[in-house]
């Protein structure tokens, strides 16, 4: 992995220096094959004249902006962190950057389908790569609120942690053509690594749950177009609510979250990730030819853990 990683002494230090608040994420995605817009918006409270870092991977970072004075990026952005100094009890950090689309199942990974030339992404962040899509405080014990907005072309949805909100027609920063935004609502404070971008022409089924306290959580089971007519829907989703009232029973603790998709996306580099309420699974996970019993008891162990 390039650039400098985190160490225990490192995360240490910084977790008693800094409390996270929120983050306001803008991507961009549509400025082409190689790299998206990335512009980040942290909210943090720390001991009043400390210094610290925080995380970026990226090709090229544009502006950045502390407390409403601007860094000079040449002079505080070096080893995958921007060095931040004097800080007041109450910060705001503002970073602007182009980040990387991956091919390597990290960050935000980018895929262009052979059979049909269309184009799907999603986000991989375990363990540390959100860092290559947002600025951020990356280790579990720093957690926030994340509230995204995402441009991408007409044609795609997408999908995150909060429920998919109705898109505002844009037009596509490369000229392309038009494009729409989504501006989700933020989410209940978590982590950085099981935050969730998923984004191209998906589609799927949908279902509903009636959770333990009463609430209706939204399902939906979702992959790339070329792979829709092999997807068992119906079984998956069937799957998930028996799982759902299980695990409620199990531990007497309702779904927390106000949604669960689950994305099937290709070239993953693990069986599934968690993300809270946009799971992603591998997309081999979609049986293109009838299964063995062990691969379907496979998926379904999966989709249950």
């Amino acid at each position: 992995m390039p650039g400098q990683n985190l160490t225990r002494l490192e995360a240490a230090e910084r977790s008693a220096t800094v409390r996270t608040q929120s983050y306001d994420v803008i991507l961009d995605l549509t400025r082409g094959e190689t790299v998206f817009g990335s512009t980040t918006t942290v909210r943090f409270k720390a001991t009043p004249g400390s210094s610290t870092f925080i995380d970026l991977v990226a090709p090229t970072v544009r502006s950045v902006t502390l407390n409403g004075a601007p860094l000079d990026p040449a002079e505080v952005y070096a080893d995958s962190r921007i060095a931040l100094k004097d800080l007041a009890a109450d910060n705001e950090l503002v970073v602007v950057a182009d980040c990387a689309y991956m091919h390597t199942g990290e960050g935000l990974h980018r895929f262009t389908d052979p059979a049909d030339g269309e184009t799907y992404l999603y986000s991989q962040f375990e363990v540390p790569d959100s860092r290559r899509v947002f600025a951020v405080f990356e280790q579990p014990d720093l957690k926030a609120s994340f509230t995204f907005t995402v441009t991408a072309p007409s044609s795609w949805t997408v999908l995150s942690n909060s429920p998919t909100p109705e898109p505002t027609p844009t037009k596509a920063s490369d000229g392309s053509g038009d494009a729409h935004t989504f501006a989700f609502a933020p989410t209940e404070p978590m982590s950085s690594y099981v935050t969730a971008i998923v984004a191209g022409p998906y589609v799927g089924a949908t279902d509903e749950y009636v959770a333990g306290d009463g609430r209706i959580v939204p399902l939906g089971v979702y992959c790339r177009k070329s792979l829709v007519e092999h997807m068992d829907s119906e079984e998956i989703l069937d799957l998930t609510k028996r799982g759902f009232a299980y695990y409620e029973d199990l531990f007497a603790t309702p779904y927390a979250f106000t949604k669960y998709d689950q994305i099937f996306v290709p070239e993953f580099n693990a069986g599934a990730m968690e993300n809270a309420g946009c799971v992603t699974h591998r997309d081999d996970y979609i049986f293109r030819s009838r299964p063995v019993e062990a691969r379907v008891e496979r998926r379904a162990v999966t989709i249950l853990h």
